[in-house]
């Protein structure tokens, strides 16, 4: 039998495609969904959810006091794609400490862009509705100047990817997303359902974020995009009233069940989508717990600090330095300096030194003729860790 062949242009390999045949998703909404198994786990992910917008309602600058977590959101959702930067590496090379690893230095490049796209998306998301031109600036601040900058950022793919191995062709895939010419008749659906009034926000959303990951509709950056509708999915429905959810903490200690449950998928089964829709709804809830848990602590943390940095200082300017150092934790004296609404160098650099002698701050890497002294706001980082990082 004659077999035919097309060109990968992105991956530069063939496919036999006679026997490799691009994945046609159900077009949403999913009617055939088990309700009746799902009752009790919608729930109480949308309980979670409400006390962790509680735990935020109210809070002056959220954006400010849970910056590391925004942060460590962006370091996990990497990770899940191989990346092996941390958050005390990212937090170190924005003080200026570069790890001697030239890999690190590219993933912490792609998990700086990762959270300049969230502060990107919320941004417009208070002015606009989530729409795929949205979509489109999200991933080509995504891969900006990055490794996956030549692969059609900003842009839907017009050839056919696939999923398997690194390096594997794609004879070996174990997933082949749509064909191009189906994209856009997939997405324009995804679309349209993302602002559909459904019977549940939750399960909408399990649903959205499984077919975006099915559709697969970029080059790169998939994976870290579908990971980003979740909080800013949850802010455009006002569920939450700050995007600074974070899901990939729970995908990434699940990571075999969840990439089973979206292969699954491919089955197009109802019980596979129930079955996908009880897996997110679980992460849902024990996620909305962990992170209310955490933001608690980092806001009863701030509470503490104040009182303590104002016996300590003795200065108006104790808030605005208390904010600096949640906004950035790790930090060279410099920075302070040069902060907008700090004063001089020599009060900045008295406060700092008090605060260090206090053991509030701790010397990351001591100064050195040019080069600068580093310091850690640790306990910060310990919460936002959950371990004993410093």
């Amino acid at each position: 039998m004659k077999q035919s062949f097309i060109v990968n242009k992105s991956c530069c390999v063939y496919s036999i495609v006679n026997k490799m045949k691009p994945f046609e998703p159900q077009l949403l909404p999913i009617k055939e969904i088990h309700w009746d198994s799902l009752i009790s786990l919608v729930g109480s992910a949308n309980r979670a959810i409400s006390y962790y917008d509680g735990v935020l309602y109210g809070v002056a600058n959220p954006d400010i006091l849970l910056s590391p977590l925004t942060t460590q959101e962006a370091v996990l959702s990497s990770k899940i794609e191989g990346m092996l930067a941390t958050l005390g590496e990212v937090l170190k090379f924005e003080a200026g400490e570069t790890p001697k690893e030239e890999a690190r230095v590219y993933d912490i490049e792609e998990i700086l862009n990762y959270r300049r796209a969230m502060l990107q998306a919320e941004d417009e998301l208070r002015s606009r509705p989530f729409s795929l031109n949205l979509l489109k600036n999200l991933h080509a601040a995504l891969l900006d100047g990055v490794r996956g900058r030549f692969k059609a950022r900003g842009q839907f793919r017009t050839t056919q990817n696939w999923i398997g191995s690194p390096g594997s062709p794609i004879e070996m895939a174990q997933f082949i997303p749509p064909a191009p010419a189906d994209l856009m008749h997939y997405m324009d659906n995804w679309e349209k359902y993302f602002h559909f009034d459904r019977p549940d926000p939750m399960v909408q959303l399990a649903i959205l974020h499984a077919q975006f990951e099915i559709i697969h509709p970029f080059l790169d950056g998939n994976g870290r995009l579908g990971r980003m509708i979740v909080p800013l999915f949850l802010f455009e429905r006002k569920l939450i009233s700050s995007p600074v959810f974070y899901i990939s903490e729970y995908l990434e200690n699940h990571r075999e069940e969840y990439v089973a449950g979206l292969r699954e998928l491919n089955r197009k089964t109802p019980e596979a989508w129930s079955c996908w829709i009880a897996f997110f709804l679980v992460a849902m809830d024990k996620q909305a717990r962990e992170n209310a848990r955490k933001a608690k602590a980092m806001i009863d943390l701030y509470g503490s600090l104040k009182n303590r940095i104002l016996d300590i200082t003795h200065s108006r300017f104790a808030v605005p330095l208390l904010d600096g150092l949640f906004d950035q934790p790790i930090f060279t004296t410099a920075i302070f300096v040069n902060r907008p609404g700090m004063p001089g160098r020599p009060m900045v650099l008295n406060m700092l030194g008090k605060l260090k002698k206090a053991g509030i701050l701790k010397v990351v890497r001591e100064g050195k003729g040019r080069t600068a002294q580093i310091l850690a706001l640790a306990e910060l980082i310990n919460v936002c860790e959950g371990k004993e990082i410093f």
